[in-house]
């Protein structure tokens, strides 16, 4: 005789189901910045059979520090047009900020260079009869912004540069060190990628001149990228690497990459590039 069902309920054990460990995402791999400069064989020629660059190859990463150096007629002036896309190479290739400067037509090229390079000459090339506060303001003229917010962020950068108390004044009420302080604020109030320094010291006496390469110092360490064109060994020994030019070649490059390029025999450059003192 079979045993009467039981009313009790019947307990199911719930199936084992194993954790579900969610897998971590998957970072990707952070994209490299591209280098503020690269130039990779640039050569430059002039008529009358005059190389003025000889198959220059020249990195500058950002936030880097330094000095391109040599003699009269090494080159320097026409790696400083070429650099600022001023002027373009015979040969090789030259990148700006991730733009190849070949690649761009004229009214481009003076868009890459008025929002990558800022430029500080020896000669200041300060509007005469114009208020500091509107010179400076000049660095912005192509960037859209309106008036007032130009001469706003003018008056910040003059601030920066420690001509806070002199932003009325006209370049024939300040000093030579006054005045390479506004056209260093000029250069970098569009906050560009690279900063070119030709000579800034050049028409300075040692004390002011010692002031702008101090300023040049703090706005390095703020994260600026400059790179000082100058024929003075004793400023280019105090900058954190020294690009050494010779006839139209890098002879010697103390960067991370560090080298000696081979003695050069023989003259390349000929004669000083239009531009390059003799």
């Amino acid at each position: 005789m079979s045993a009467a069902p039981s009313d009790k309920p019947r307990f199911i054990e719930p199936p084992v189901v194993e954790p579900c460990l969610a897998e971590p995402p998957v970072s990707e791999p952070p994209v490299a910045e591209p280098p503020v400069v690269e130039l990779a064989g640039v050569t430059k020629e002039y008529p009358g059979g005059v190389t003025a660059l000889g198959g220059v190859d020249l990195r500058i990463e950002r936030g880097e520090l330094l000095a391109i150096v040599g003699p009269s007629g090494s080159g320097k002036s026409t790696l400083l047009h070429i650099i600022g896309t001023l002027d373009l190479p015979t040969a090789g290739s030259v990148t700006i900020a991730g733009h190849h400067a070949a690649s761009l037509n004229d009214r481009r090229l003076s868009a890459l260079r008025a929002q990558h390079i800022g430029f500080v000459f020896q000669a200041f090339h300060l509007v005469p009869g114009v208020s500091a506060r509107d010179n400076v303001a000049e660095g912005l003229l192509y960037s859209g912004l309106p008036r007032a917010e130009r001469r706003r962020r003018a008056a910040l950068a003059l601030e920066r540069v420690g001509l806070g108390d002199r932003m009325d004044h006209r370049p024939h009420e300040l000093s030579g060190g006054q005045k390479q302080r506004v056209a260093i604020a000029r250069a970098v109030v569009g906050e560009p990628d690279l900063l070119l320094a030709d000579e800034p010291t050049g028409a300075l006496d040692t004390a002011s001149g010692q002031a702008v390469m101090d300023l040049i110092h703090e706005l390095n360490k703020e994260g600026a990228t400059i790179a000082v064109i100058t024929h003075d060994t004793e400023i280019a020994e105090r900058l954190p690497r020294q690009v050494r030019l010779r006839d139209g070649r890098v002879v010697e490059d103390s960067g991370p990459h560090r080298r000696v390029h081979p003695a050069v025999h023989g003259p390349v450059a000929g004669t000083p590039a239009p531009g390059e003192p003799r």
